[in-house]
């Protein structure tokens, strides 16, 4: 006998006979090069978080982690006491969130102007000049800027040539953002666009063969067939970038703030860094706020990720 036809609304599901074990043997040498990846996370990323208990206790050197008194919640009673900590919360998402704003698209636009150029030398050359500047450390980034920008400095001395006054650039606190805007950008735009360009390098090419035949201009071929394919990667890289907003920046402020600056620097990685070494030792009190940041992160991004669904995207999780 012939099987019953199905109807319209069943499906004919198939069910994997194979054990899991099985697919991991199948697999063995692709879950092989995930070892030394899984030992580092391990190591660095889980065992570590055994030290959070240490926001739930009151930390005394002679008796370890383990042996100091348990104190619950009192820890972070004193966090939320603190009004320092509460401007540094604020100014940590006002910081983050304007150079999120200003300094996310730049990445994206530089993959699109790096993927219109035609002359591989060319395209190379710029590539590399642009990816330069991640691999220099804050430190030297810092040297840089104060050389560059102190009151003799690189460009005050050119204002004293032409007759102009001299500006206080590094001991002002309006200038202290648009400088760390501006130093975020040169430093990471390069470093970024490589993923984009990644994105990008993975369109079907044929897309763009039917929109040349069919009369597209480039600007056409941007809007309508680039920038759509790349659109899962932009989403998930926004959302991983919101996941980072209450610790992103801490070396770059550390290294370009100082004591004229230090009304709008104290964010919350350098209120820890007070707290924890320039004050009275207090590990219990700085682990209150070092976990009171990460869940305010994980919200974040869960958050993020749950936007980007209802707005049609993909997110980070299915």
């Amino acid at each position: 006998m012939k099987p019953a036809a199905l109807g319209p609304d069943k499906k004919l599901r198939v069910r994997s006979e194979t054990p899991w074990y099985k697919e991991i043997w199948k697999h063995r040498m692709t879950y092989t090069l995930l070892i030394p990846g899984l030992i580092w996370l391990i190591l660095f990323a889980y065992l570590p978080m055994g030290g959070l208990s240490l926001a739930f206790k009151h930390y005394k050197a002679n008796e370890g982690i383990w042996g100091s008194p348990w104190v619950g919640f009192e820890n972070f009673k004193y966090v939320f006491r603190d009004p320092t900590f509460a401007q540094a919360v604020w100014r940590t998402l006002y910081i983050n969130i304007i150079k999120l704003i200003i300094t996310f698209p730049f990445p994206i636009l530089l993959a699109l102007l790096l993927n219109e150029l035609r002359m591989r030398k060319t395209k190379k050359l710029f590539q590399t000049v642009f990816t330069f500047p991640q691999f220099l450390s804050w430190i030297i980034v810092s040297g840089i800027v104060i050389n560059v920008l102190s009151y003799d400095g690189l460009l005050n001395s050119v204002l004293q040539l032409v007759g102009l006054p001299t500006i206080n650039f590094l001991g002002s606190e309006k200038m202290f953002l648009p400088m760390l805007i501006l130093t975020d950008v040169w430093k990471s735009t390069g470093w970024g666009a490589i993923i984009f360009l990644a994105a990008i390098s993975g369109i079907d090419q044929d897309q763009y063969e039917s929109a040349q035949i069919d009369g597209a201009s480039r600007m056409q071929q941007i809007f309508k067939i680039t920038l759509p394919n790349i659109l899962p990667t932009v989403t998930v890289m926004f959302i991983l970038n919101v996941g980072g907003l209450m610790s992103a920046g801490f070396d770059q402020i550390f290294n370009l703030a100082n004591a004229a600056t230090q009304n709008v620097s104290q964010v919350l990685d350098v209120y820890i860094y007070r707290i924890t070494f320039q004050s009275s030792t207090d590990f219990s009190f700085s682990t209150a706020v070092s976990l009171f940041r990460s869940l305010v992160n994980m919200v974040l991004l869960l958050a993020a990720d749950r936007v980007a669904k209802l707005m049609g995207g993909d997110g980070l999780f299915r």
